[in-house]
């Protein structure tokens, strides 16, 4: 399979955006410089933010600013796109429809993931903006598994590791950390998604085990593949 160039688009955020550079990095299998993604990143931090315009809190809209930088992307080499924010996925159609190459479908490939690895029920954890976009409920029904959502309390703690603790540049809160796994843990999930890149962070901060099945690895392995690059052993 012939090789292609991976296109980035970062910022969205910015620690999420080197997360996944690493993680491709390490997900390679290569035993030089040359045998690893040829790929090109932006850490655009004035993309508008995604869930305050889902939610109506700001007219920013983030579209325009994305597709801007994927036509950028694909002007200097990018041949694959994709873009490591499960909340954008909520304009993926959009987003597409605007990018001169193809764009992967995070939240399509980790719900395929989950369904690969027999899993039935799967929690969603995520932003305010993907879960009420229901993007991760309509890809669920595709791949035929049972989306469980948090209760408004258990969001409200969702939200706060995400932005007040690793958006802010901090470490999770252990506390509302341990409240969200003893909910999801008590609704039966055999499986928990890890669906907001900052909560990746949170899964290497913390290692957690593999029932956190992390859309960002999930995006990063599917890049590599898509690349025409072998993952590592």
């Amino acid at each position: 399979m012939e090789k292609k160039t991976l296109g980035i688009v970062g910022g969205v955020g910015p620690l999420a955006t080197m997360f996944i550079g690493e993680m491709i990095v390490r997900r390679t299998k290569a035993a030089k410089d040359q045998d690893h993604v040829n790929s090109i990143i932006t850490n655009n931090t004035r993309i508008p933010d995604r869930t305050a315009f889902i939610m109506g809190r700001s007219q920013d809209d983030p579209v325009p600013v994305m597709v801007a930088d994927m036509e950028k992307l694909s002007s200097i080499g990018a041949e694959i796109i994709i873009i490591p924010c499960n909340t954008a996925h909520t304009f993926y159609e959009e987003l597409q429809q605007g990018a001169p190459v193809p764009v992967i479908h995070m939240i399509r490939e980790t719900m395929n993931r989950a369904a690969e690895q027999g899993a039935k029920k799967v929690g969603i954890l995520a932003t305010t903006g993907t879960v009420t976009s229901k993007v991760y409920q309509h890809a669920a029904d595709e791949y035929g598994l049972e989306p469980v959502l948090p209760s408004q309390e258990i969001q409200e703690k969702v939200m706060s590791v995400i932005y007040d603790n690793i958006k802010a540049g901090k470490n999770a809160d252990r506390d509302n950390w341990r409240d969200i796994v003893n909910y999801m843990e008590n609704q039966g999930c055999d499986r928990v998604i890890l669906g907001c890149t900052e909560l990746s962070i949170v899964k290497k901060e913390m290692e957690l085990p593999e029932f956190y099945l992390d859309s960002l690895i999930v995006l990063a392995e599917t890049a590599i593949l898509s690349c025409g690059y072998e993952l590592a052993d």
